[in-house]
């Protein structure tokens, strides 16, 4: 999530730069602890506090009028909010089921559909020319909404392939997300000063433990990886790429302009996948983390990708929004 302020050449620069690094760093990583898996599941207990401080930063990065942004455009961030909740899920049902993943990896790609919009998603919206306080809306209400709608979405479609403590998966995202949020937030509040020095080194920050998550879950799940890695990498790039079209679809519908429907697509297909790897290790079984840890870093190259294509097409008036603050993350 991010708050806006005036754009200059050397911030696009750097979004440009946070979103070509990271998927490579974490791809780089999830390969080396695919080469030396014992290295790398001592990881394991730290997963959740990672997770917490990616979070704590997303709440550093949010100012008032990204509220107000909720209050003054209801409509467009109450159908990206409703997409994202119910196209993900249902297509990551309808994934597994047509490729017949086995229970573990099924409820896997089935939770990171049931998880809120990611947070890169900002930036790529940017990079795209989408609608930039949009997207930061979007991410918003469906990270607030999470521990509520995440574990009653798990429970309902992935509860056929695993058991789920619907309970239990609400208490870990309220202290995975709302609590080091909420904190975050009143450091900006409080610090303000502080805050905006340490701006800059935030996606950094996220960069860093996003990466180490991924490896956890890679190292953990190695054996999983070698015996069906390319199935769970064509259920996440399906699941994936139907996502950003059916998003555009959804905006498209209701006759959103262009921007809108960038952005919507963006925030409907791109999820927030460290979320659910942690999720999926602390309530599931290590081998369903798998669909998130590839999610993670496949979303961010295909985002890349997509927001380079439509950033040639170009949309009008787009190219004037802000750039974003960005605390990169899944």
């Amino acid at each position: 999530m991010k708050s806006l302020h005036p754009a200059a050449s050397a911030e696009e620069r750097n979004a440009r730069i946070a979103v070509t690094i990271f998927p490579l760093l974490v791809l780089g990583g999830g390969a080396v602890a695919l080469m030396i898996p014992t290295a790398f599941t001592g990881l394991a207990p730290a997963i959740n506090p990672l997770l917490g401080v990616i979070m704590f930063g997303m709440g550093l990065t949010l100012t008032p009028p990204d509220f107000a942004m909720i209050a003054r455009r209801p409509i467009p961030v109450v159908i990206g909010v409703v997409a994202q909740f119910v196209v993900m899920p249902l297509l990551g049902l309808l994934v597994v089921s047509v490729l017949g993943l086995p229970a573990a990896l099924a409820a896997g790609v089935i939770l990171v559909g049931c998880c809120p919009g990611g947070t890169a998603s900002n930036v790529v919206s940017y990079l795209a020319k989408g609608d930039v306080a949009l997207s930061v809306a979007m991410t918003t209400v469906s990270t607030l909404l999470a521990p509520l709608l995440t574990p009653l979405l798990t429970l309902w479609l992935a509860g056929q392939y695993l058991p789920v403590d619907a309970g239990a998966m609400a208490w870990s995202i309220v202290q995975i997300v709302l609590i080091p949020v909420a904190l975050g937030l009143a450091a900006r509040l409080f610090l303000p000063r502080l805050v905006v020095a340490a701006l800059p080194v935030l996606p950094w920050i996220s960069v860093a433990a996003i990466t180490l998550v991924v490896m956890a879950v890679v190292g953990l799940s190695a054996e999983a990886i070698f015996s069906a890695g390319l199935l769970v990498l064509l259920a996440v790039v399906l699941h994936n790429g139907l996502g950003y079209a059916l998003g555009y679809a959804a905006a498209r519908a209701f006759k959103l302009p262009i921007p809108a429907r960038r952005t919507t697509a963006i925030e409907v297909g791109m999820q927030n996948s460290g979320l659910a790897a942690g999720l999926a290790r602390t309530h599931m079984t290590p081998e369903s983390a798998l669909p998130a840890a590839i999610f993670s870093v496949w979303h961010n190259v295909s985002g890349a990708l997509l927001a380079a294509y439509w950033r040639r097409r170009g949309v009008g008036d787009a190219a004037q929004q802000p750039a974003p603050e960005t605390n990169l993350a899944s």
